[in-house]
């Protein structure tokens, strides 16, 4: 430290200290211009002529020489800002504009020029002129820059609200896929995989084709990226073939076949759980910038909290599609002297399940019942209580009351188990030695039926309130269901289903049910086939609700007794 007592020592300047002006101006690349108004004329200092790209002997002061080397389009402009700031009695103006130079190229150059009144007139333009090409250059790099991260969070925001609406493992790898989502990072291929045991399996395997069947499943402790990713949960970024090469020996024979220079991997962690791996692939050589970094493992926390959600869906949708199936008939019972057929598809809906029904109930006299229903909802609840109704629909009716008893009785036992929930029910009784037909209904749609001729018309059967809600209205023994009777005769079809069979979004019910009657009316007389076409081509086009149905066709001889022992022989089909 200098001693405080003493004066600090002096310091030579150099002779040209401080610049004069014009050197700053030309060691900046600045030149000055003087335009005198009055003559017309205009001076330019050395610089100036430097950045023009013209010598002193080719500049006779003229301005329209200046402006023969600006292009068109830009000199229009500058004469124009230049006449309105004259008319106006602007102080100032400013403007770029570029000038093209005796090699041909043209240059960025920026003007900012001082207009000097006297008398109230504009007498002087005094200015500089400088070039601008660093500056617009760093300001096109700039904007690069925020358009590349423009871009980015472009991907971000599309990706996410995609993921928000995923649902599935089918719906997450349709997002990766999606071209405006992840397709706009560039990358040539996006691999997904999920952790089952202590293995990785790959369940999306991008877009390159490069199907692979031994890399299908891998162990977590091998030597591969993704399994890397997964047992330290951090990313890895492989910017060269090299890298590919001597750090994953197992990868690099696939790897090496395709147009790859790069790739990131990532893990999917959920809830502090490692969940899977993700994997992009890029066609490009070279280092992730940090933007493209913090982008994809903000991206993977997307990912994995959709995959997770969408796991967990799948999972509660198989428990609970596996509790109604269980509630449903394991097998339809042969009924001698009719062919049954009856189909059913669960609710498409995420997770959820419905309460639809069937049965068929072979029943003492030659008789057989037909059931069909749904639980109002699509939940494991409805699940359950559809499987209490359609046994207490069987007990009442293998004990021997009447259609109009069992539905009574049902009604009451659906408002005694305490649920909230209601239900819509059509039970058939048929005699298959005399066709004579029974049907009560309860809040559901019409039967139809189908003559052997082809014709088809609705059986106008008259109902009740659905299940349940009766014993809102009536006492459990007041409640009534009235009976229509019919006869179903030799060679004809009773068709049952549920609203999920004819429903779709946007589109008249009675439209519906009127391409359900001639899909029937002109469909195959066989009732597995007449079932298989129903679904085939009306399930298609439904909603997104469960669907059942239930076909009857009664034998044109009936039942047939043997003559030896007396006991009736089975023709009927029936495949559910």
């Amino acid at each position: 430290m200098a001693d405080r007592g003493h004066p600090p020592a002096a310091v030579s300047l150099p002779d040209d200290w401080p610049a004069h002006p014009d050197l700053s101006l030309a060691l900046n690349r600045m030149g000055g211009f003087d335009w005198n108004l009055d003559s017309g004329l205009v001076h330019l200092d050395g610089p100036a002529l430097e950045i023009f790209g013209l010598r002193p002997e080719e500049f006779d002061g003229d301005p329209g020489t200046l402006l023969d080397l600006v292009p068109n389009g830009e000199a229009a402009r500058l004469k124009a800002l230049i006449a309105q700031a004259l008319k106006e009695g602007a102080p100032s103006y400013g403007a770029y504009f570029r000038i093209r130079h005796p090699d041909g190229s043209l240059r960025w150059t920026h003007t900012q020029a001082h207009i000097r009144h006297e008398a109230g007139r504009p007498r002087r333009i005094i200015g500089i002129v400088r070039s601008a090409e660093e500056e617009l250059a760093e300001a096109a790099l700039r904007s690069d820059v925020d358009e590349g991260r423009r871009r980015l969070t472009g991907v971000v925001g599309r990706t996410t609200d995609l993921l928000a609406r995923a649902s599935s493992m089918d719906d997450v790898i349709a997002v990766l896929k999606d071209e405006q989502a992840l397709g706009q990072l560039k990358a040539v291929s996006v691999m997904l995989g999920v952790i089952e045991g202590g293995r990785i399996r790959l369940v999306c395997e991008g877009r390159l084709g490069a199907y692979v069947p031994e890399l299908r499943y891998t162990r977590i402790d091998e030597r591969f990226p993704m399994s890397d990713v997964v047992r330290t949960q951090r990313p890895i970024f492989i910017t060269s073939w090299e890298e590919f090469r001597s750090g994953y020996p197992l990868l690099w024979p696939h790897i090496e076949r395709l147009s790859v220079g790069s790739a990131a991997y990532l893990p999917l962690t959920a809830q502090a759980r490692p969940i899977g791996a993700l994997g992009l692939l890029y066609p490009r050589h070279g280092e992730f910038s940090d933007d493209e970094r913090n982008l994809l493992i903000a991206l993977s926390s997307s990912i994995a909290q959709s995959l997770q959600r969408a796991m967990l869906y799948e999972q509660e949708h198989d428990l609970a599609e596996g509790l109604q199936q269980a509630m449903l008939p394991r097998r339809i019972p042969e009924v001698p002297g009719a062919r049954t057929a009856v189909r059913y598809r669960s609710a498409r809906m995420g997770r959820s399940v419905g309460g639809d029904w069937y049965d068929v109930l072979p029943l003492p006299g030659d008789r057989v019942g037909l059931t069909i229903g749904d639980v109002q909802g699509h939940d494991t609840d409805a699940a359950v209580v559809m499987g209490q109704l359609r046994m207490a629909l069987w007990a009442y009716a293998a004990e021997g009351h009447p259609p109009p008893t069992a539905l009574a009785r049902a009604s009451a036992l659906l408002h005694e188990l305490g649920t909230d929930r209601f239900a819509t029910c059509t039970y058939a009784e048929v005699n298959l030695v005399s066709g004579a037909l029974r049907i009560v209904r309860a809040g559901h749609l019409d039967p139809l039926l189908r003559h052997t001729d082809g014709t088809c018309h609705w059986i106008p059967a008259a109902g009740g309130l659905p299940l349940g809600l009766s014993t809102e209205f009536t006492r459990p023994d007041e409640i009534g269901y009235p009976l229509t009777t019919g006869v179903l005769g030799p060679g004809e079809t009773l068709l049952l289903f549920t609203d999920g069979l004819v429903e779709q979004p946007g589109t008249d019910l009675g439209e519906r049910l009127d391409v359900l009657k001639e899909k029937v009316r002109t469909g195959p007389a066989d009732p597995t086939e007449l079932a298989d076409l129903l679904f085939d081509e009306l399930g298609q086009e439904s909603g997104e609700d469960d669907m059942a149905l239930l076909l009857l066709r009664r034998d044109a001889a009936g039942p047939v007794r043997s003559p030896v022992t007396g006991r009736r022989s089975a023709d009927g089909a029936h495949r559910a």
